[in-house]
């Protein structure tokens, strides 16, 4: 460790992640991890860390940070979501590498077209790894807790920054998200009327989405079968319909068990969409 990471300012929900724990779920554990992906990838390589770096994750109102104890400046990256960057009050660029002196507070400010903006520095973060991850998991616990003002997370030692490149291809937040789905494993607990209007039908993100689920806000979908299953084992992009009939698209922090039927699955390539877009995005899921 060649130093730290302050906390000045944790914003709403900022959090450690990385790739996530992956080869647990028979043990109850869920991934965690970055919910956009490639945001957290490119935020990486433009600061000359492994993709499996660990970064700060912010949600809506983004975060401010200080450099200790690092004895030189650090190279540090805020992606994702657009918002207003600075280095202790001054703008600098969003998308692209910037040197932050030690001491000098940088902050990612509230998103102005996104959700969740990524701030990558040089050296990863160094949080103690829990089951070989270092991401925080709001389900289950485990990783580091969730930021607060006066923090302090561990810095690693950066290697080479390569150049910085003309034009960065930062994926945007959609207009409207978009989901393919692979119908089942419960599909025909569900009427064939539901069925189309999974497919047909216009559906907006709501206020309780969070990082366990996108939950969606829309026409109802009708059983055709009472009761309930057994606890079964659960996916990432797994759509779980709970009594209320509105479709649950599970995402990283998803429990690895559940009751209600899935009606179908959101390949992991497509989640990323579901990390950028805001209450009250449009939805519509397609047949894959």
């Amino acid at each position: 460790m060649t130093g730290g990471l302050e906390v000045v300012r944790a914003g709403a929900l900022t959090t450690v992640q990385d790739q996530g724990r992956t080869g647990w779920a028979h043990l109850g554990v869920g991934r965690a991890g970055a919910l956009d992906a490639p945001s957290h990838r490119l935020a990486n390589r433009l600061v000359g860390n492994p993709v499996s770096a660990a970064v700060l994750e912010t949600t809506v109102t983004g975060c401010a940070v200080r450099a200790v104890r690092t004895g030189k400046s650090v190279v540090a990256v805020v992606g994702g979501a657009v918002c207003r960057v600075t280095v202790d009050g001054r703008p600098v660029a969003w998308g692209a590498p910037v040197r932050v002196p030690e001491g000098a507070v940088l902050e990612a400010g509230p998103a102005v077209s996104g959700l969740r903006s990524y701030l990558a520095l040089a050296g990863g973060l160094e949080p103690d790894a829990v089951l070989g991850s270092r991401s925080a998991d709001l389900l289950s616990g485990l990783g580091p807790a969730p930021l607060r003002d006066g923090d302090v997370v561990p810095l690693g030692r950066p290697g080479p920054c390569p150049p910085a490149p003309d034009a960065v291809p930062w994926p945007g937040a959609p207009a409207e998200l978009v989901l393919p789905v692979h119908l089942g494993p419960r599909h025909t607990w569900f009427t064939d009327t539901a069925l189309r209007t999974l497919t047909t039908a216009a559906y907006r993100v709501s206020v309780r989405s969070n990082r366990i689920g996108l939950r969606t806000e829309g026409p109802a979908l009708q059983r055709a079968r009472d009761g309930e299953l057994p606890s079964e084992g659960m996916v990432l992009g797994a759509i779980q319909v709970p009594p209320d009939g509105r479709p649950v698209v599970f995402l990283n922090d998803h429990p690895t068990t559940g009751g209600y039927p899935v009606i179908g699955v959101v390949p992991e390539r497509a989640l990323a969409g579901a990390a950028r877009v805001g209450p009250g995005v449009g939805v519509r899921f397609v047949l894959a």
